[in-house]
């Protein structure tokens, strides 16, 4: 079973999502906290396999204790929990390397997100891609698919590298690309490695949301 952590400054929320996830048997809630400072330090005592987090909190908000997670452990899950789908925010939260960004009001996603973290994937909602300024001027929000243009940066992949980076955009971690490819996961993680390098795109997370943006 997948332990999870919530941290939220709404307690409601807190019990209402940690009923959830237990109630469908996919996690048992570690512990749950109301502020950035006592997420940090949970993490540090009793780290859980997914952190759901909000962002504006008292004290240090959502995004620097993510950070400062980060930081102590790199290999951390953490899930961006919010009923704000702000455009620097989200921004903010890929540049961590967070596992993703939900929107609260979107309920029934929180058990799929939690499961699809656990399993390497990269969450981001429809709504909140449709908030990225990936293309056009600064605070321009694009929505995947609507009239947005292949990127120039894509152009350069081979046809392999094309696959790999819709795969990763599917969410797909390097064991199932490979599994679908028929490739070994050495060779799945040196293509993205020269993707990356290719597209001058700095992670996995960025990849995806750049290429689901002009596809």
């Amino acid at each position: 079973m997948i332990s999870v952590a919530i941290v939220d400054d709404d307690p409601i929320v807190c019990s209402s999502i940690g009923t959830i996830l237990t109630a469908t048997g996919t996690a048992q809630v570690l512990w749950s906290a109301h502020d950035g400072e006592a997420a940090v330090a949970n993490c540090r005592r009793h780290a859980p396999d997914v952190l759901l987090i909000d962002v504006q909190m008292p004290g240090i908000d959502g995004l620097e204790a993510a950070e400062r997670i980060l930081q102590d452990d790199p290999d951390a899950r953490i899930l961006i929990l919010t009923t704000f789908a702000d455009p620097d925010y989200i921004r903010r939260a890929i540049d961590l390397h967070t596992k993703g960004y939900l929107i609260k009001q979107d309920v029934a996603s929180v058990v799929p997100a939690v499961q699809a973290v656990m399993a390497g994937q990269v969450v981001l909602g429809a709504e909140v891609l449709g908030q990225l300024p990936l293309h056009g001027t600064p605070g321009e929000a694009v929505v995947p698919g609507e009239g947005v243009g292949e990127d120039p940066r894509f152009a350069v992949l081979t046809d392999r590298e094309r696959g790999i980076a819709a795969l990763v955009a599917e969410g797909l971690d390097n064991r199932e690309i490979a599994g679908r490819l028929y490739l070994s996961e050495g060779t799945v993680r040196n293509r993205i490695s020269d993707i990356l390098a290719k597209t001058n795109i700095s992670n996995r997370t960025k990849l995806a949301v750049e290429w689901l943006a002009c596809h």
